[in-house]
């Protein structure tokens, strides 16, 4: 809970934790963008003290890179960059299909505030366009406001994230949480992995229930791993024999932790029918040891593991039990 001071009640008893970061546990992180040193810190000396956490750029293209790999719930940008302008790195992020659409930008200025300006920032898709001094009272609940109406958003958004079938994330939901546990794994400097797997149900060759009893193997496993998956991963349902968990704080160690575990409970599935003799396994995983060197969309790395699982798919004999795991290999391999 953000921390309350008995000289300012207004704006100092809000709870920006209840908002954008409740559902990783976490405070709201927001980038600033501003080359000047002494600027950023007055900033932070506002945000900090009321709960929220702030990560700093201090070029254009560095505000562009840490937008879209942290993914933050709020964005603060110098109109002036010693590079790109504030208002041309929030026309790139409106633009980029990667970069979270309800993410809030305020474009500051320490100089002109005219009409002019404020048009110009609000055509680039800013919220709002402030001048200097700013006032820390008017700015934290111009923050609330905003980061209550991105929330709002983001619950209707969620609404659509789910596969009806299994109650897991679709693609579009697991790509959703991807940006989300990897924006806090770029925070923390942790690793962050995903695994892709597909149950396979091993019966005679040729058998005509062959393709139901992989749907129902399918429908299974969704109940397996929600009960076998930490709380902290998000797991989803990424094809009609395809399922998948982003995992974070997990190396290549944890990875083979997980897909032994989820493994285990897999092929101990039992089916109403003698014809399935066992559930194999196979999966495709990607993993990068610390998310904020990776230089990487966490999307991507749940299209790694996918494409690490269709090819380990293509190579593998048909109706064949045990477990067979894959690496992620680039395009080479």
């Amino acid at each position: 809970m953000a921390k309350t001071s008995e000289a300012s009640p207004g704006p100092k008893t809000l709870q920006p934790e209840a908002n954008a970061g409740a559902k990783t546990g976490r405070p709201p992180l927001v980038l600033i963008g501003n080359d000047q040193e002494w600027s950023s810190r007055s900033l932070e000396s506002i945000l900090a003290p009321e709960g929220y956490a702030v990560l700093r750029a201090y070029t254009g293209r560095q505000t562009l890179e840490r937008a879209r790999t942290a993914q933050p719930d709020l964005i603060i940008i110098e109109a002036q960059l010693p590079d790109i302008s504030g208002v041309e790195v929030c026309r790139a992020l409106r633009d980029d299909p990667r970069f979270c659409a309800t993410i809030p930008i305020i474009i500051t200025t320490a100089g002109p505030s005219g009409r002019a300006q404020r048009l110009e920032a609000h055509r680039a898709g800013a919220w709002e366009f402030l001048g200097q001094p700013l006032d820390g009272d008017s700015l934290l609940l111009k923050l609330h406001t905003f980061l209550q109406a991105k929330k709002a958003v983001d619950v209707c958004q969620d609404q659509s994230l789910l596969d009806h079938e299994t109650g897991l994330y679709n693609m579009r939901g697991l790509a959703h949480r991807a940006r989300e546990i990897g924006s806090e794994a770029y925070r923390r400097r942790h690793p962050l992995a995903c695994v892709v797997f597909s149950p396979q149900p091993v019966c005679p060759e040729g058998h005509p229930e062959a393709e139901e009893y992989a749907k129902l193997v399918a429908e299974v496993t969704g109940d397996v791993i929600r009960r076998s998956g930490r709380t902290s991963d998000a797991i989803g349902r990424v094809g009609p024999g395809e399922f998948a968990v982003i995992a974070p704080a997990t190396d290549i160690d944890g990875v083979l932790r997980l897909v032994d575990r989820l493994g285990n409970a897999i092929e101990s599935i039992h089916l109403p029918t003698e014809d399935v003799t066992e559930v194999g396994l196979r999966a495709g995983y990607s993993a990068v040891p610390d998310f904020s060197t990776a230089a990487l969309d966490p999307v991507e790395l749940l299209l790694r593991a996918t494409t690490a699982l269709r090819r380990l798919l293509a190579e593998a004999e048909l109706n064949q039990g045990g477990r067979l795991v894959r690496a992620f290999e680039g395009p080479e391999h």
